[in-house]
């Protein structure tokens, strides 16, 4: 048995990492797809941990990257999330039709305005104030999207259209106005699938933003 079996390793987070240039070279980038997104194959060397070479190749898939919110009223105890056809998940046997927060490619704005704009698209509702809680990578393996994270708080008064996203983009989008405990059991019974819902809507638990 190893020496180090049924032992936790604690890793000291201030201690100063390497730069990415000291591990991987690059040998060549292929783009095997530039239609909806860019798909590209890249072959390259990474240096192990025992200081050897290995000879690697990967496919990234690059959409850019794109940011989140969790609509929530402390006065109501609900959130609103957004429900739309999802092709991807309707090939991999679900119906398809996926509860999310609402969120929306960055598209060169900075997040705050990109969900602020998407949140209106989207939801209708016109907010003021957002709070960013946190980024991360939801597809690592493949997908090359960092998402950021946001929360808000909205009321009535903040409506100012029915919402639903743009019609030319392909977008029927359905607005959910859900109790919190409502969208937890959701998750439970697996009416919500989508992991970045499923995230906020535990930070907002969490945090007891709805009381």
């Amino acid at each position: 048995m190893p020496a180090f079996a049924g032992m936790t390793v604690f890793l000291d987070c201030h201690m100063p990492s390497e730069s990415p240039n000291d591990r991987i070279r690059i040998q060549k980038v292929e783009t095997l797809s530039d239609d909806w997104y860019v798909l590209k194959k890249t072959t390259f060397d990474i240096r192990r941990r025992n200081g050897t070479w290995q000879t690697m190749s990967r496919e990234t898939y690059d959409r850019g990257n794109g940011a989140t919110i969790l609509l929530y009223s402390p006065a109501k105890g609900t959130v609103v999330l957004t429900r739309q056809f999802r092709f991807p998940c309707f090939v991999n046997g679900h119906d398809g039709m996926l509860i999310e927060t609402c969120a929306g490619l960055l598209d060169e704005r900075d997040p705050e305005s990109a969900i602020r704009s998407e949140t209106e698209e989207e939801t209708g509702y016109r907010i003021s104030n957002v709070r960013k809680v946190w980024e991360a990578f939801m597809s690592p393996g493949s997908v090359t999207e960092r998402v950021h994270f946001y929360v808000g708080e909205y009321s009535d008064a903040q409506k100012v259209s029915d919402g639903g996203g743009h019609a030319h983009e392909g977008e029927d989008i359905e607005v959910l106005e859900i109790k919190l405990p409502e969208a937890l059991r959701m998750i439970e019974t697996g009416a919500i699938m989508d992991g970045k819902t499923i995230m906020l809507l535990h930070y907002a638990a969490l945090k007891r933003l709805c009381g």
